[in-house]
């Protein structure tokens, strides 16, 4: 008779790999690294939205958040919104849209630099290796330019009198990733390549990497020299490419 399953990769008891190669994944409200609160003073409206309907293919769907800020300046001109995707962190393998830390960088992003802020969901791993995350995020800007060349925003509440989710500048789209977030938009680059023309008429104007999460199957210096840690180690790394 066999041995029962038993962890053989922990992370902080986040994300557990057991023997038989079964997942256990604490829920997205579980998780709250530093007992993070929401900072958020009302000058953001959001909403949740699908952008990949995955049910027809028997797997979940993708989610993404919409940040809009409220301002009278915004809502009295009509005025065009540049548009920010920001893609969080995790090392690929934890992360979301609706952790208080992503949230709240959201929130700031839209009220103070006064644009669309959007938050794309993108599948993990170990459950799913690399690239399906890089195919999300590719997927979740696609789902931009549909919107763009509908000229529309769909989903269960959507008001057709209230136009000010769809008055984006879809001429001012900036890329921003945090770690591994990070390494997405340097691969985002890469594919849409200089004014992203696939994407007409959405137009990429630029890409920011915050602190990028690089790795492969060549080791760089910092991996070979650094000390190995308790979370993200080499081990686990290496399991999620």
């Amino acid at each position: 008779m066999g041995s029962l399953p038993h962890v053989v990769e922990d992370c902080l008891g986040i994300l557990q790999v057991y023997s038989d190669g079964s997942i256990f994944r604490l829920s997205d409200d579980q998780i709250n690294f530093h007992n993070i609160t929401v900072k958020d003073d009302g000058s953001v409206v959001w909403k949740d939205i699908i952008y990949n309907d995955r049910n027809k293919d028997g797997k979940e769907n993708l989610y993404l958040r919409l940040y809009k800020p409220i301002t009278t300046k915004c809502i009295t001109n009509k005025q065009q919104l540049p548009i920010i995707y920001f893609f969080h962190g995790g090392g690929f393998c934890v992360g979301s849209r609706t952790w208080p830390n992503c949230h709240n960088c959201c929130l700031r992003l839209s009220s103070e630099l006064e644009a669309l802020v959007i938050a794309p969901d993108y599948r993990l791993a170990p459950e799913y290796r690399l690239p399906a995350a890089m195919d999300d995020a590719f997927a979740s800007i696609k789902w931009l330019q549909h919107q763009a060349l509908s000229n529309k925003i769909t989903y269960d509440d959507y008001d057709a009198d209230d136009d000010s989710w769809i008055n984006h500048d879809y001429d001012r789209v900036y890329v921003i990733g945090d770690s591994s977030g990070g390494n997405i938009a340097h691969h985002l680059a890469l594919r849409f390549g200089v004014g992203s023309p696939e994407l007409a008429p959405v137009r990429v104007r630029g890409y920011v990497l915050m602190a990028p999460f690089f790795g492969g199957s060549v080791r760089t210096k910092s991996e070979e020299e650094g000390p190995d840690e308790p979370f993200l180690n080499m081990q686990i790394l290496d399991r999620i490419r």
